[in-house]
């Protein structure tokens, strides 16, 4: 019971946190060049994970096998998922941002379906697929949100949801040693020396300046979106499977597009409330079909029982 709770708990805090975290991204990238924005992040809070891990004297890997599959991972989520995310926030307003990465669960369950060999896409699911994808297309290619939507940015972040859905597909499969702090130490930091030698490979150090703003918004994003968020979302993904994991995309959209009316002025019209009432209920057709199928695999051992 206590570790539903935590389970429970944790999925709130990323619900919420990281739907703060697109407008602090949007904020960011108007004061920081976008790769060394995110690479500044993970370095600095995976360091500070990787020096708690060593001052509670946790346990580290043990093998080299599991520090290159925790590279892996960190590649996929924070180099292909999220630096893909602050890069199209140059130009894609947050709370847009928000709802086109809440299509995550449905490229989760494609990547699923096709890789998982225990996985199967009932009917329901690729109904909510076809109609989750449609409201992506009716939000793309809507006239009345011009210089909200960019149609570029939108392209790489439904890229980034595709290698973050990847990242947590595959990081199921990793039995690994060591404790999860310095797990997630590891993905963070990789993560970030990644990220941060992309930036100067593409010149950012020359456009590098600091300023309050983008030092408190890269400071809100270590604390609460990095060691906090990614801390509760790597606990809850070894608890739940993926596709649960992924509905606290639901939560995400509403709280960012919230924000970004309140904060940066971001436009909230007809469109943005249509397309998030389409986008969220082919997510949650996907999510019936997938709670459904997994329902039917756990019959036979009812039986049994």
């Amino acid at each position: 019971m206590r570790q539903q709770r935590l389970t429970l708990i944790a999925w709130l805090v990323v619900c919420i946190v990281w739907g703060s975290t697109y407008l602090a991204i949007r904020i960011g990238v108007q004061a920081f060049p976008p790769m060394l924005f995110a690479g500044i992040r993970f370095l600095i809070a995976g360091g500070i994970m990787l020096l708690y891990a060593v001052y509670r004297k946790l346990p580290f890997p043990i093998r080299m096998q599991d520090y290159r599959d925790f590279t892996i991972v960190g590649l996929f989520l924070l180099v292909g998922g999220n630096g893909l995310v602050v890069y199209a926030e140059q130009w894609v307003h947050s709370g847009i941002t928000a709802l086109l990465v809440a299509t995550m669960p449905l490229f989760t369950a494609l990547i699923e379906f096709v890789f998982v060999k225990s996985h199967r896409l009932a009917w329901q699911g690729w109904v909510g697929l076809l109609i989750g994808f449609g409201g992506v297309s009716y939000l793309v290619l809507s006239k009345d949100l011009s210089g909200a939507v960019d149609p570029i940015g939108a392209g790489l972040l439904l890229f980034a949801c595709f290698l973050w859905a990847a990242g947590s597909v595959y990081s199921k499969s990793i039995h690994a040693t060591g404790s999860v702090i310095s797990h997630i130490g590891i993905q963070m930091f990789s993560g970030g020396v990644i990220l941060t030698a992309i930036g100067v490979l593409k010149g950012e150090m020359g456009s590098l300046t600091l300023n309050g703003q983008g030092i408190g918004a890269m400071a809100y994003l270590i604390v609460f979106g990095s060691i906090l968020g990614y801390s509760c979302f790597m606990y809850i993904l070894g608890k739940w499977p993926a596709a649960k994991v992924g509905t606290y995309a639901y939560v995400n959209p509403v709280v960012a597009v919230i924000l970004g009316a309140l904060v940066l002025g971001e436009k909230l019209t007809p469109t943005v409330g249509i397309a998030t009432a389409i986008i969220l209920f082919g997510v949650l057709l996907v999510q019936m079909s997938n709670a459904s199928t997994a329902e039917k695999r756990l019959e036979p051992i009812r039986k049994d029982a």
